[in-house]
Formats: C-alpha cells, sequence, structure tokens
C-alpha cells in the first residue's frame, strides 16, 4: 500500500503509584504536563491537551500509526518519572501507577471531551465533596465507608443485594452500582 492513513483519538488516563498527590504543587503539575505532551508528540502522536489534578493525569491525542499504545504509555510514564526525579529533590519517591486506562473518542465528541479534560480541578472537588458526603451518610447509618468504592460496597453487601446508590447534588443526579 502505497499510503498508509489512521486518525483514532485517544483518552489516556493514569494516575500516580497508591493514588498519592504528588503533582500539589501548580508549577511542577503545568511542567509535568507540558513535558508529557512533548513525549506524546515525540512518538507523532497529535496531542490536542493533556491536564489532570494531583494524583492523575488525562490525555487527549490522536495515537501514531508507528506505535502501541501500550509502546507510548510505557515510555511517557518510564522518561516523566525520571524526568520529575531530576528536576525536583522532594520527588525522589515519585512513581507512576502500573496501570491505565485508554479510551477512543470518536471525532464529533473531541471538544466535549476535551472540556471535560480542561475541567479536572473542579469535577474532582465536587467527586471530593460527593465521596466525603456519602461516607458521612453511610457512617450515620453505622455502616461502614472505604474509599476506593466511595463507600457503597458495605451499603449494597449490607442487604446481600446489588444496590445502585444515586446521590443528588448541585442539582445533578450522580449515581453508581
Amino acid at each position: 500500500m502505497a499510503q498508509s492513513l489512521s486518525r483514532l483519538w485517544t483518552h489516556l488516563i493514569f494516575s500516580t503509584k497508591d493514588r498519592f498527590p504528588f503533582l500539589t504543587d501548580g508549577q511542577i503539575r503545568r511542567d509535568m504536563h507540558a513535558y508529557l505532551a512533548a513525549v506524546l508528540r515525540s512518538h507523532d502522536c497529535t496531542t490536542l491537551i493533556v491536564d489532570g489534578t494531583n494524583d492523575h493525569v488525562h490525555a487527549l491525542f490522536a495515537l501514531s500509526r508507528k506505535y502501541s499504545i501500550s509502546t507510548v504509555v510505557k515510555e511517557i510514564k518510564r522518561t516523566s518519572s525520571s524526568w520529575i526525579k531530576e528536576i525536583s529533590g522532594s520527588h525522589q519517591k515519585f512513581h507512576w501507577q502500573n496501570g491505565y486506562g485508554v479510551f477512543s473518542v470518536s471525532q464529533s465528541h473531541l471538544d466535549q471531551v476535551r472540556r471535560y479534560i480542561e475541567r479536572q480541578e473542579q469535577h474532582h472537588r465536587r467527586v471530593t465533596r460527593l465521596r466525603m458526603n456519602t461516607a458521612r451518610f453511610l457512617r450515620g447509618m453505622r455502616l461502614p465507608a472505604t474509599n476506593d468504592t466511595f463507600g457503597t460496597e458495605p451499603f449494597a453487601n449490607s442487604f446481600g443485594v446489588p444496590v445502585a446508590l444515586v446521590i443528588e447534588t448541585q442539582g445533578v443526579a450522580l449515581g453508581w452500582n
């Protein structure tokens, strides 16, 4: 084939090891995001945005036809982990988690996903409040809450059947099973 074409828009999400808030310093976080975008571009991945919070990163980019997603993720994690340890003495224990989430994004949803990534700070402030309120609610019912399930697993296990929990916050209903 004389020419190969590919345009696979990709939403990549990964976090720091144990979700430790290594990226609390705003300047270091911005520099990390810029570094990650540069590594993506060096792997022929057209990058629209890299952003996140103090413990995880989102990236929206077109996956290069030359590299697999696992190769790209391995390289951005490996090189950025080394980079941050070199520039900051307080980040000598910095590590990314082993796993990641990756999702295809249609061309028609790029703007929506980009806005979602741009608003990570606000989104996670709301989710953190939701988690705290859920935990408080479950404690009031004398049920234990866990961080990894937003406190819903003990709730569901108490009844011995799957339970969907829906909580309304600021006029928006949020739910999970």
